[in-house]
C-alpha cells in the first residue's frame, strides 16, 4: 500500500473527526454566511505528483475553495427550487459513501430491498396506488426522460413496433402536447431521438400557466394517432397545476399516454391545505418527482413512477451473463439508464424514517407560509410588482418601472450576499423568482429578505 494511503488509513478516525468538525462549522455558519460570495475562482494548480495526505487536502480546500462556496444549503438560497439537507438525510448520505454500495443486482440485493421500501414510502407519501412502481434516478431531468422513454415504447406498442428493439425511426412522427413544459422535457425528447420539434405547446388558460383543456382537446383532434400529453403539477414560475383529472379524461378518450411532471408540485399532496392542487397524480401513466428539492435530501436524487414497468424494462433491460434475469420483478439495472450507481435511496430512507409524513408536511406548510408572506410584502412594496398569485412556494415578481433583464440582474446582484434569486421570464416579462423549499427557512428569514429587497430597490439606479 502506498505509504500516504497507509498513514491516512491509520489516522482515519481522527481525520473523519476533523472532517466532521469542518462540516459542522460550515453548517453552523449558513445562517449568516454570504449566500453567494463575491469571490473570484482560485487560480488552477497542476496535479501533484506526490500527495501529502488528507489533512493537507482539507487545509488546501478550506483555504482555496470553501470560501467561494454558496450557502445553497441555507435558509435564504431561494433559487432553482433548492432544498437543503435535513440532519437525517445528511447522515444517510454520509453512510451511503461509507457503505459504497452498487445495489443494482439481486446478486447483492440488500440495497435493492432498501430502495424498494423507500419507493413504497414515497408512493404512500404522494397518495399513489400500488399500480405505480418506481425507481430512483439522478434528478427531474432523468425522471422526465425515463417517463418519456416508456411513453415512446407505448407509442410503439400502439403502432405495432418496438423503438427499443427497432430504433426510433420505426415509430414515425410523434407529437408531445403540453401547456407550459419544463425545459427538461425538450431535452429528454432530444436524447430519446424523438426531437425537440415533437413538443407542441398548447395554449394555456387566460392569465395562467395551466393548459386549456379545450385547446388541448382541439390539438388532440388534429393529431393523427396516439400521442403523449405532458401535464404539469407545479410550473416553474408560478407553481400552476393543470387540471389532472380533465387531462386524464382526454387521455382515455383520445388514446394518449399521460406523463405528469410533478418535480416539486407533488409535495402539495402532503398538506391538507394544498392537497387539492395535486388531485389526480395517481392517474398518470408515468410521473416525475424530484427529491433533492422539497424532500430536502442531497443532490442526485429523484424518483420516477409508472404503471407500465413491463415497457420500462423493455427499454432499459441489460443482458449480461453476470446480471440477474429480467423476471417479473426486474433488478434496478433493468429499469433506468444506469448500470451502476450509488445507493441514492439511503438519504431519502433516513429522512422519511426520522421525520415521517408529519415532519415533511411541516416543511411544506412552513415554506408555503414563507412564500405567501414574501408575496404579500412584494405586493405592498413600492417599486415591485407581483406577477402571479402565490399558489404554493414560488414568488414571481418584477420591477414596477423599467423591468429590463439588465436592471433585474443588477437587483439580484445587489441582494446576493443576503438572498439568492434566479432570473426568469413570465408572460414575456423579465422577472425574478424566489422558491421556498429549504427546511431551515423561517419567517425571520423572510423579514431579512424583505428588508434587503426594500433597501436594494431604493438604491437601484433609474433606467
Amino acid at each position: 500500500m502506498h505509504p500516504q494511503l497507509a498513514a491516512d488509513l491509520a489516522a482515519l478516525p481522527d481525520l473523519l473527526e476533523a472532517t466532521g468538525q469542518r462540516a459542522t462549522a460550515f453548517l453552523d455558519g449558513l445562517g449568516e454566511a454570504p449566500v453567494v460570495p463575491a469571490r473570484p475562482a482560485p487560480e488552477p494548480r497542476p496535479l501533484p505528483e506526490h500527495g501529502t495526505g488528507l489533512q493537507d487536502a482539507l487545509r488546501d480546500f478550506a483555504a482555496r475553495w470553501q470560501p467561494g462556496l454558496s450557502a445553497s444549503a441555507g435558509p435564504r438560497y431561494l433559487g432553482f427550487v433548492t432544498g437543503g439537507v435535513t440532519p437525517a438525510a445528511l447522515a444517510g448520505d454520509w453512510l451511503t459513501t461509507v457503505a459504497d454500495q452498487n445495489s443494482m443486482s439481486s446478486l447483492d440485493a440488500t440495497g435493492q430491498h432498501l430502495e424498494r421500501e423507500t419507493v413504497g414510502w414515497l408512493r404512500t407519501l404522494f397518495g399513489l396506488s400500488d399500480a405505480h412502481e418506481g425507481a430512483l434516478v439522478s434528478g427531474a431531468t432523468l425522471s422526465n426522460t425515463v417517463g418519456l422513454a416508456i411513453a415512446r415504447e407505448w407509442l410503439g406498442e400502439r403502432r405495432g413496433v418496438s423503438p427499443a428493439a427497432d430504433g426510433v425511426a420505426a415509430l414515425g412522427p410523434v407529437r408531445v402536447l403540453s401547456g407550459t413544459p419544463h425545459s427538461s422535457v425538450a431535452k429528454g425528447l432530444s436524447m430519446l431521438g424523438l426531437g425537440r420539434t415533437a413538443l407542441v405547446t398548447v395554449p394555456t388558460l387566460p392569465g395562467r400557466e395551466a393548459v386549456d383543456p379545450a385547446a388541448l382537446e382541439r390539438a388532440l383532434q388534429e393529431t393523427d394517432g396516439p400521442c403523449v400529453i405532458v401535464a404539469n403539477a407545479g410550473t416553474v414560475n408560478t407553481v400552476d397545476f393543470d387540471d389532472l383529472r380533465a387531462l386524464a379524461t382526454l387521455r382515455d378518450r383520445y388514446d394518449c399516454w399521460l406523463h405528469i411532471d410533478a418535480a416539486f408540485g407533488a409535495f402539495a399532496a402532503l398538506s391538507p391545505h394544498h392537497a387539492h392542487l395535486a388531485d389526480g397524480l395517481d392517474l398518470a401513466d408515468s410521473l416525475c418527482v424530484d427529491l433533492h428539492k422539497w424532500l430536502n435530501v442531497p443532490y442526485d436524487s429523484a424518483v420516477q413512477f409508472t404503471r407500465r414497468r413491463d415497457l420500462q424494462a423493455r427499454v432499459f433491460q441489460n443482458a449480461a451473463a453476470y446480471l440477474g434475469p429480467l423476471g417479473d420483478a426486474p433488478d434496478l439495472v433493468h429499469l433506468t439508464p444506469e448500470n451502476s450507481r450509488r445507493l441514492r435511496a439511503l438519504p431519502a430512507w433516513f429522512t422519511l424514517r426520522a421525520y415521517g409524513r408529519e415532519g415533511h408536511r411541516d416543511i411544506v406548510d412552513r415554506c408555503v407560509e414563507c412564500a405567501r408572506a414574501l408575496g404579500e410584502a412584494v405586493a405592498d412594496l413600492d417599486g415591485l410588482e407581483l406577477l402571479a398569485p402565490v399558489r404554493l412556494n414560488v414568488v414571481c415578481f418584477t420591477l414596477a418601472h423599467s423591468p429590463t433583464a439588465e436592471r433585474l440582474a443588477a437587483l439580484a446582484d445587489a441582494l446576493a450576499t443576503e438572498v439568492f434569486l434566479t432570473p426568469t421570464v413570465h408572460a414575456g416579462r423579465p422577472a425574478l423568482r424566489a422558491a421556498f423549499s429549504n427546511w431551515r427557512t423561517t419567517p425571520e428569514d423572510v423579514q431579512r429578505v424583505v428588508s434587503s429587497l426594500t433597501d436594494a430597490v431604493r438604491r437601484l439606479p433609474a433606467e
